[in-house]
């Protein structure tokens, strides 16, 4: 299974995210669109949550929204997302990205930061301001049923938490 493309900086933190959905199909069509109440959710219409308090973090995300939430095999997912990197972001930047199916690990690594976002038509560095973009997944019709879950923790260079994000929990039903 490769490492799926990542959505930029998610914008960073949200490539490892539709990478894993594009790669493992995470959702069905017989389920209702994904979202939690809670303080450390992810802005939007997106099943993302903070995995640590986001106060201090490199990006400040003001959204991303998923369509269609939930996502459906066989259709294309469209990332819509918005933030503020509040520094610059070098060659060296990382990704630790921990996919599951149920209790089993399907993907634990580490990734190159700056090799990914070049499959959503950026490169490094990465300049300190507002950042928006678009991505378009192709979603495979054949989805292994199942409960998913993903993290991914983004750091640049000097090891400094450009942010962390998780999806837990997230089911694909036959339908």
């Amino acid at each position: 299974m490769k490492l799926l493309s990542t959505t930029a900086t998610l914008l960073v933190c949200l490539a490892p995210l539709s990478a894993s959905a594009r790669s493992i199909a995470l959702f069905g069509s017989s389920q209702v669109p994904i979202q939690l109440d809670d303080a450390t959710l992810v802005p939007g219409d997106n099943p993302l949550e903070y995995c640590t308090d986001p106060a201090s973090d490199v990006i400040q995300i003001e959204s991303v929204d998923l369509s269609p939430n939930p996502p459906l095999p066989g259709q294309t997912l469209i990332i819509k997302a918005k933030g503020t990197l509040q520094k610059k972001i070098e060659k060296g930047a990382y990704v630790l990205l921990q996919v599951k199916y149920g209790l089993i690990t399907l993907i634990k690594q580490q990734a190159d930061l700056c090799d990914q976002i070049v499959n959503v038509d950026l490169k490094c560095p990465l300049e300190e301001g507002d950042m928006s973009l678009t991505k378009k997944v192709d979603l495979p019709r054949q989805i292994p049923p199942g409960k998913y879950s993903v993290h991914a923790d983004v750091f640049t260079k000097d090891d400094e938490r450009i942010t962390c994000l998780e999806a837990k929990n997230i089911e694909f039903k036959m339908g």
